[in-house]
């Protein structure tokens, strides 16, 4: 009787080592977040989108509400302790610590940098050298945008004073098209597709083609780091699992994009899909969701020479990869 027991429990302990382990439990208490994204809905907001349709979220108890007020400072907010979570890029990290708000970018979302300066192709700009002289429309003289032309400008050689600044706002197509500027600066991934649509194809220096920096990327605090570090993990990992579904599936992103995208089934839907296509190749990465140290210090070093930055920062705080998986 007792060899029949004790074989008994062989068995299911046999079988209990062979059955697959069980998943792991969803947070039982739900966190709502609110994620200052800083721009108007649009397609290349692709793997959050992802993110909430798909549940990745949810799965991580997570409710997320994408805050498209482009007027709040979200960075502040951040540093401040009265938001966890927003979407910045990396000087406005740098920027925000030298300042003393303790953010950290802690999910890379745009491996390379989007800026770049587009110009008609009679203007003859094959390098940022060739910049010299020209008349360049920016969209204002700070952020991402004002960044990413100093660093062109730079890597050619060249000083603000050497060109002469257009602030057009948001309207570099129209600048561009209309003859205004010699030159635009613009997101790669976007005007310029949307200038070649008009019939108006034009020449791109990309930033990334001559310097890696910091992009879009995930920030949070150093609180809520040391405190609830399991909150930042699970955040981080249901970006990271949005931007993977995208690269994975662009065409079925696509479609999600139809329902968080006002007005999208009435766009050009070549150029939209363009633009999609295009941010891919700037979310690319061996390792998705990590910081290249190099870029930081590049960044820093960019911020530097532009006065921004009056004094180097230890970069190595302003980022961690901890939380990718």
């Amino acid at each position: 009787m007792y060899k029949k027991i004790a074989f008994g429990l062989m068995i299911l302990a046999v079988l209990a080592s062979c059955a697959p382990a069980a998943p792991a439990a969803a947070p039982t208490q739900v966190v709502k977040i609110r994620l200052p994204v800083g721009y108007i809905p649009n397609v290349p907001f692709a793997p959050m989108y992802e993110a909430l349709e798909k549940g990745y979220f949810q799965q991580a108890g997570l409710d997320v509400t994408l805050d498209y007020s482009m007027e709040t400072d979200a960075v502040a907010l951040v540093g401040a302790g009265q938001t966890s979570f927003a979407v910045a890029s990396g000087e406005q990290v740098l920027l925000a610590r030298a300042q003393g708000l303790p953010i950290v970018y802690v999910t890379a979302w745009f491996q390379q940098y989007p800026v770049g300066v587009s110009a008609s192709l009679d203007q003859n700009i094959q390098k940022p050298a060739d910049l010299k002289g020209k008349k360049i429309g920016v969209p204002m003289l700070s952020g991402a945008s004002y960044i990413g032309l100093r660093a062109l400008l730079d890597a050619g050689g060249l000083k603000e004073s050497d060109v002469t600044l257009d602030i057009v706002g948001f309207n570099q197509v129209e600048a561009l098209v209309a003859g205004r500027e010699q030159a635009v600066v613009t997101y790669v991934n976007n005007e310029p597709l949307q200038l070649q649509a008009q019939g108006h194809p034009v020449n791109t220096l990309r930033v990334a083609d001559y310097l890696q920096l910091i992009g879009n990327g995930l920030i949070t605090n150093e609180n809520t780091i040391q405190q609830n570090p399991d909150l930042v993990r699970r955040m981080a990992g249901a970006f990271v699992k949005g931007i993977q579904a995208v690269l994975a599936d662009p065409a079925g992103a696509y479609a999600i994009c139809q329902k968080y995208v006002p007005n999208l089934t009435q766009a050009d839907e070549t150029v939209q899909k363009q633009v999609l296509t295009a941010s891919l190749d700037l979310w690319k990465a061996d390792r998705i969701g990590a910081s290249v140290p190099l870029a930081w210090q590049n960044m820093q070093n960019i911020l530097l020479k532009m006065d921004l930055l009056k004094t180097s920062l230890d970069v190595s705080k302003a980022y961690t990869n901890e939380f990718i998986p």
